[in-house]
């Protein structure tokens, strides 16, 4: 049957010994698949992330004509191992201005910035474009780096919906900033080499960007004639393990929740490569005064801060630097203040700052905005705090499907929660926990 529309979560008191194995990491996993469509040869991609947005590149390379093979993987439900035959740069042509290649990337905002960079050393034209929410967000940095290496990109507003106007590789030099999203270098980094680009950048933190610093290490290694490229887990889906960890071994201490229950959480093979900001999250607990999304956590800024409610003290913890969030998958700095102040939370809005104190949470019902990482944030605040209700859960499976099967699952693969359907009250089985 899949999810309903609303699902509610069931602490569960009883100690758990779980290893979890999380999907591979999204960011990786659509970075390999542009480097391995520009490889030679063909490049085997082991632990890569099945998922919406994985999906969505996926089938636009296929369109543009691009040889993928896609199996199963034996450990982990949601990855795959994909093949692909690359042609050594060339990208597959396009249409005319009257009738363009038409690619979808959804609300996809790797493979939206990725392509746009990858068709320019195509030619004919494409028409990229997705749904209302990726219209919105950003990509003027990306179109102006581009325009300035010589290529057409022709739009409203410079936003998307976007003709493309390949012409093959240009050699020359570009500045882009990545004061909105480190994306757009790293989608010109992707591409530089086969399409002779210097690439630099400048804006917020430029220097610092440890998602432009993922895309160079991948392309100074990534096997250039074909050959087998390991994935890792992603570290922001590990971050909601983490925090499962903390929140059920809290007992007393704060928020409402019961007895500490001795539960033992972790996850498996948690990367090491220094590739992902967030592989730092269990380093910020208990939290520090303040924490950076620009210095100190990627995505998972959003998972401590569910647990900062939780903090000691009366001072409470400062998340700054938030600005990015606002042009993600929905406004989330405004997201995340309204839904845990919903929950009971103090919560004050300054700038692009959330300053949040210790505060007795209660259950509530959390509207998910859409945004896989809403949902996946006060799924996992309700296993601890009971009454969690959760507004569109199949929105988790941009990047982990199937989430609420990790967390209903017996231990030691699993959580062992009880997830109802919020408007019956039926518990819900696993096979209908899995994200379509």
């Amino acid at each position: 049957m899949g999810l309903p529309d609303i699902i509610s979560i069931q602490p569960s008191f009883h100690p758990v010994r779980s290893r979890i194995r999380v999907p591979g990491s999204k960011s990786i996993t659509n970075r390999a698949l542009v480097l391995a469509a520009l490889a030679s040869g063909r490049t085997v991609l082991r632990g890569a992330l099945w998922s919406e947005d994985t999906q969505v590149m996926v089938d636009c390379l296929r369109l543009l004509g691009f040889c993928i093979q896609v199996e199963t993987d034996s450990q982990v439900a949601c990855n795959r191992t994909i093949a692909i035959e690359g042609l050594a740069g060339t990208v597959p042509p396009g249409g005319t201005r009257e009738r363009p290649m038409e690619l979808f990337v959804g609300n996809a905002g790797t493979a939206a910035r990725f392509l746009t960079a990858m068709l320019c050393l195509g030619s004919g034209v494409y028409r990229l474009h997705g749904v209302p929410r990726m219209h919105e967000r950003p990509q003027k940095a990306l179109f102006e780096a581009l325009r300035q290496l010589g290529y057409r990109i022709e739009t409203t507003g410079d936003k998307l919906p976007a003709l493309i106007h390949g012409a093959g590789p240009r050699p020359g030099d570009c500045l882009v900033s990545v004061a909105e999203s480190s994306q757009f270098a790293s989608a010109l980094f992707l591409g530089s080499e086969r399409g002779g680009w210097r690439v630099r950048t400048n804006g917020d933190n430029a220097e610092e960007s440890r998602y432009v610093t993922m895309t160079t290490r991948m392309v100074a290694i990534f096997p250039r004639t074909g050959g087998d490229f390991v994935v890792e887990p992603d570290a922001s889906s590990g971050s909601y393990f983490q925090a499962a960890h903390i929140l059920m071994n809290l007992g007393g201490k704060g928020g409402g929740i019961g007895e500490a229950n001795s539960s033992d959480i972790k996850v498996a093979q948690w990367p090491e490569s220094g590739w992902q900001m967030d592989a730092a999250f269990a380093k910020f607990w208990p939290l520090p005064d303040r924490v950076s999304r620009r210095s100190d956590l990627g995505d998972s800024i959003m998972t401590a801060m569910i647990l900062a409610p939780f903090g000691f003290g009366s001072q409470g913890a400062r998340f700054e630097d938030l600005g990015r969030l606002r042009v993600q998958e929905c406004e989330r700095v405004a997201a995340m203040r309204a839904e845990l102040t919903r929950c009971g939370g103090r919560v004050e809005e300054t700038g692009d700052t959330l300053s949040i104190w210790p505060s007795r949470m209660h259950g509530a019902q959390i509207e998910t905005y859409g945004d896989h990482r809403m949902a996946m944030c006060f799924a996992t605040l309700g296993l601890a705090v009971p009454g969690m209700r959760i507004l569109n859960p199949a929105c988790v499976r941009k990047t982990f499907p199937d989430f609420f099967q990790v967390l209903a699952c017996a231990p030691p693969n699993g959580l062992g929660a009880t997830i109802a359907d919020g408007r019956t009250g039926r518990v819900l089985p696993e096979k209908d926990l899995f994200a379509q």
